[in-house]
């Protein structure tokens, strides 16, 4: 038979790498070592927490849980989520308006979404939201301090995050927990290049609290600087990303705007009858008249030291070279809190999500840590016994706004 009758096999095409198919952040998302141990940590603080304010409330003849669920401003949400925006208005002893379009609208409705699908009151279902997101945001505190410094820098990092004087707010139906949980993963999607993640983030943590811009501004401003260090060659998911970011902030101010028949300034005027401006710090040098002339209640000269403290913590937070995007989450927040106006006894909470400032002393616990195990220990307890009692102090006793 001739060679030439006999079929010869076709070539084989060239083989291709084989390439994983893109995954979801969370999908793609590994445990760092040592994780468990700090949320656990986390847990065990909080839950104490919430133990003692009940104790508390025992104690002064008070609802069991109803300072959990119904302090202050949880009252405003939880009427948003039932009867939505438009119908509730306080009138201030000044003759103010307060109305509830101040109240930014994630919360609420993620309130009204739970109890919607599940059994639970409009309070249970905050305090639900609640504690979840305060544990997503340390397990993210951790994720983030983990990827920039290491375990045992994470864990100080987190524990100290949950002995916070004011850390009592992570576990009330506030929205402290939702705002830090969506910024501090928004910054890490930023320090790992995940641009479409981080303004996505951005965007919904815009939608959760007036102060929400300043993820924005953090993920803008690490965009830019990225830019800048690229000479322009950037992918397309990084200008996404950083479009995205205002995007929640912006459209609830114009949704008010537009709703009060101004639209560029009518949200600022609702802010105004709440007292929450920008006065470039003049109401802030009163109050600190005012107390040195007059004194005041405990809360008041603690909310001035853990404000004083937070300046100090920020220069050194700048000083220690930490990614531009903290740095700039961080000052935004502080600024604000300096140069606002509004109750001082508030502005504590207003730093609660500011993670940041606690990475210089996190790095000095750890490094103590290393040496003098004890004296870390010792430490660590005594700022959780006073955050306990400091918390159980301001939700049941104090009668100055949270």
């Amino acid at each position: 038979m001739s060679t030439s009758s006999v079929p010869r096999p076709e070539p084989a095409a060239p083989s291709r790498p084989f390439r994983r198919p893109a995954l979801p952040l969370v999908a793609r998302h590994r445990i760092p070592e040592g994780a468990l141990q700090a949320l656990a940590l986390f847990a065990a603080v909080r839950t104490a927490g919430i133990l003692v304010v009940i104790v508390a409330n025992h104690l002064t003849g008070h609802p069991l849980v109803r300072s959990l669920a119904h302090s202050w401003d949880s009252r405003w949400y939880l009427h948003i989520a039932t009867h939505g925006y438009g119908h509730l208005i306080w009138i201030t002893p000044s003759g103010g308006v307060q109305a509830d379009w101040a109240f930014f609208p994630l919360y609420p409705g993620l309130i009204r979404a739970l109890t919607t699908v599940l059994p639970l009151s409009p309070g249970q279902a905050g305090l639900l939201i609640a504690w979840a997101a305060a544990g997503a945001a340390a397990y993210g505190v951790y994720v983030l301090g983990h990827h920039l410094y290491g375990r045992a820098v994470a864990t100080a990092l987190v524990g100290l995050w949950a002995v916070l004087p004011h850390s009592v707010e992570l576990t009330i139906a506030y929205t402290e927990s939702l705002f830090a949980a969506l910024a501090v993963w928004s910054l890490y999607c930023v320090l790992k290049g995940r641009w479409l993640w981080a303004g996505s983030l951005a965007a919904l943590a815009g939608l959760s609290r007036p102060t929400g811009f300043a993820v924005a501004a953090a993920v803008g401003l690490a965009a830019a600087q990225e830019v800048l260090r690229q000479r322009g060659r950037v992918p397309a998911t990084l200008w996404a990303g950083a479009l995205l970011a205002p995007l929640g902030w912006l459209a609830y101010v114009l949704w008010v705007g537009l709703r009060t028949g101004d639209l560029l300034g009518g949200y600022f005027k609702i802010q105004s009858a709440w007292d929450s401006r920008f006065d470039f710090g003049a109401g802030a040098v009163r109050f600190i008249r005012a107390l040195l002339l007059h004194g005041g209640g405990f809360v008041y000269p603690a909310a001035l030291m853990i404000v004083a403290i937070s300046v100090v913590l920020f220069g050194l937070l700048c000083l220690d070279r930490a990614p531009l995007a903290l740095i700039v989450f961080a000052g935004v927040l502080v600024l604000l809190v300096v140069g606002g106006s509004g109750s001082f006894s508030s502005k504590p909470r207003f730093l609660l999500p500011v993670f940041p400032l606690l990475i210089p002393p996190a790095r000095a616990l750890a490094r103590t840590w290393r040496v003098r195990p004890a004296q870390a220990l010792f430490v660590g307890g005594a700022l959780a016994v006073v955050s306990l009692l400091y918390g159980a102090y301001v939700t049941v006793v104090a009668h100055s706004p949270l």
